[in-house]
C-alpha cells in the first residue's frame, strides 16, 4: 500500500462526497457560459428528437435528462440500447437526432463506438464527461465537461450531482434561458452544504437499517432518476439488494411483496412529482411499509423514518441534485456500519469497459 494511500475505510468517497458544493459552484460559475455556448450551436440545428446514452450512475443521470428534456423542450426522448449497434450492426436513420451521451470516464468501448456510429447515421453528437480529453469526447461533435475534478472512489458521487446540474443548465440554453437556469440553481451549493453537515440523521437511519436484507425505493417524475441512483449506490457498496421502482410500477405488482421488514424509502419532491406519488405512500401506509421518505417535512412526520429537504422555493427539475445528498450519505454509513469499505467495493472497476 502506498505511503499515501487512506489508513481508514470510506475516506476517499467522504472526501469526495463533501466536495460536491465546491463542485456546484464551479459549474455555475465557471462552467455555465460554455454549457450555453454549447447549447445556443446544437440550438440552432433544430434537432426533431433526442436520444440519451449511458451505462451505470451516467444512466440515471440520462433518465433525469430525459425528464427534462420532454417536459421543458416538449422533444421526443428515448435511451437507446448500444447493443443494437456494437453488437447487431443496425444502422438506423438519425438524421436531424441529437445524441447526448453521458459517461464520467468517457472511455467505455461501447460508448464510443455507439457514438460514432450515431455521428456517421447522421446524427447531433453531444458528450457530456468528467475528461475533456477522452475517447467519447474526442468522436462528439460536442462536448461539455462537468467540471468535477479527479474521482478516484468507485462509487461515483461528485460526478453524478454535476452531470445533473451540467444536464440542467444544458436543457435551459436549448429553449433559449439566456442564464435564467444560474440564477434559478444559484442557492445549490449552500443547500448542498447544508445538507451534508446532517450526518448525524443520517448515522441514526444507518443504525435502522444496517441489518436490512432488502430495501425498495421509489419516486415519481423528477424524483425517480434519485430512487434509482440510490438503488445503485447501497448495491455497489453495502451489498444490500435495492430494489427500484416509479410508484405507477410499485403499484402494477412489486407492492405485494412490501411489508413492515423490508425498508421502503421514497423520494418526495416539493411538486407535481411528489403529489403524484401521494396514492402510493397511502397504500404503502395501509400496508404497514417500514417507510421511510427522503423529501417534504411533511411527509417526513407521517414516515417510520425519514431527512426532510430544504427545497422550499426551489424549482422541483432541481431538487434531484439535493435529494440524492442524503442517499449518498445513507449508503456510506450503512456500509462503514456493516463493517465495509465504499472505497472499494468487490469486483468493481472505477472505468468499466463494456462493449
Amino acid at each position: 500500500m502506498s505511503s499515501n494511500a487512506p489508513s481508514t475505510p470510506g475516506t476517499i468517497m467522504s472526501g469526495e462526497m463533501a466536495e460536491q458544493p465546491a463542485v456546484l459552484r464551479r459549474i455555475l460559475d465557471e462552467g455555465a457560459p460554455a454549457i450555453r455556448e454549447v447549447a445556443e450551436r446544437i440550438a440552432a440545428k433544430n434537432p426533431r428528437f433526442v436520444l440519451l446514452t449511458a451505462r451505470g450512475t451516467s444512466d440515471n443521470a440520462a433518465l433525469y435528462a430525459k425528464y427534462l428534456l420532454e417536459i421543458q423542450l416538449g422533444k421526443p426522448c428515448g435511451l437507446t440500447s448500444m447493443s443494437t449497434t456494437t453488437a447487431y450492426g443496425a444502422q438506423p436513420d438519425l438524421t436531424d437526432c441529437l445524441v447526448i451521451t453521458i459517461s464520467q470516464s468517457g472511455g467505455s468501448p461501447d460508448l464510443v463506438a455507439s457514438t460514432e456510429a450515431a455521428r456517421e447515421a447522421g446524427a447531433i453528437t453531444l458528450a457530456v464527461t468528467n475528461n475533456a480529453d477522452s475517447p467519447l469526447a474526442q468522436v462528439s461533435e460536442f462536448h461539455i465537461d462537468v467540471l468535477a475534478g479527479p474521482e478516484k472512489a468507485l462509487p461515483a458521487t461528485k460526478t453524478y450531482t454535476a452531470e445533473l446540474l451540467a444536464l440542467y443548465l444544458l436543457v435551459d440554453g436549448l429553449r433559449g434561458g439566456n442564464g435564467n437556469g444560474v440564477e434559478a440553481a444559484k442557492e445549490l451549493p449552500e443547500l448542498a452544504e447544508a445538507v451534508l453537515a446532517r450526518k448525524d440523521e443520517v448515522k441514526a437511519l444507518a443504525a435502522r437499517y444496517r441489518f436490512a436484507e432488502r430495501m425498495v425505493l421509489t419516486s415519481r417524475g423528477y424524483g425517480y432518476p434519485t430512487a434509482k441512483e440510490a438503488a445503485l449506490k447501497l448495491m455497489e457498496t453495502s451489498y444490500i439488494p435495492a430494489l427500484s421502482y416509479s410508484g405507477a410500477d410499485l403499484l402494477h405488482g412489486p407492492l405485494a411483496m412490501v411489508d413492515n421488514i423490508s425498508p421502503v424509502i421514497a423520494v418526495v419532491a416539493d411538486g407535481k412529482g411528489g403529489e403524484a406519488l401521494q396514492p402510493v405512500l397511502e397504500r404503502l401506509r395501509d400496508r404497514g411499509a417500514d417507510l421511510v421518505v427522503i423529501g417534504r417535512q411533511a411527509e417526513v412526520e407521517r414516515a417510520s423514518a425519514g431527512f426532510a429537504l430544504p427545497t422550499e422555493g426551489l424549482l422541483e427539475e432541481l431538487q434531484p441534485i439535493v435529494q440524492i445528498l442524503p442517499l449518498q450519505m445513507l449508503a456510506y454509513e450503512v456500509t462503514m456500519a456493516r463493517g465495509q469499505d465504499p472505497d472499494a467495493p468487490r469486483s468493481l472497476a472505477k472505468v468499466t469497459e463494456t462493449r
